[in-house]
């Protein structure tokens, strides 16, 4: 929660529906062969930086350094609800339209 700058945006030109793993494509998203009990990154990520020491930026809640992303997910139906270990997830559409609007360096405020 609380104030964060975007940091890196990562997925740009990639299918929709690309997998992402440690932040690099690896894979189409296939839902009849993958796992669906996995936490899918999917599409693109817009990797988060927090802004408040001892909210969101410097030891265990550093949003960076925990890997919290604005991302797709394979779980569309799930958007709304706590589903995930800490990231915003999106559906890929809606992901795909954000990215094209923000920027590296850019603000964001996370609310509940």
């Amino acid at each position: 929660m609380g104030k964060h700058r975007i940091v890196e945006m990562i997925g740009a030109e990639m299918p929709i529906f690309t997998a992402f793993k440690g932040r690099q494509p690896y894979c189409i998203y296939d839902p009849i062969t993958d796992k669906p009990d996995h936490d899918w990154i999917l599409t693109r990520i817009i990797r988060l930086s927090g802004c408040e020491t001892g909210k969101n930026r410097r030891g265990k809640v550093d949003t960076q350094s925990r890997l919290i992303y604005i991302h797709g997910t394979h779980e569309e139906e799930k958007i709304g609800s706590p589903a995930s270990h800490g990231c915003i997830r999106m559906k890929n559409n809606d992901i795909t339209a954000l990215f094209e609007h923000v920027t590296v360096g850019e603000r964001v405020r996370i609310c509940e």
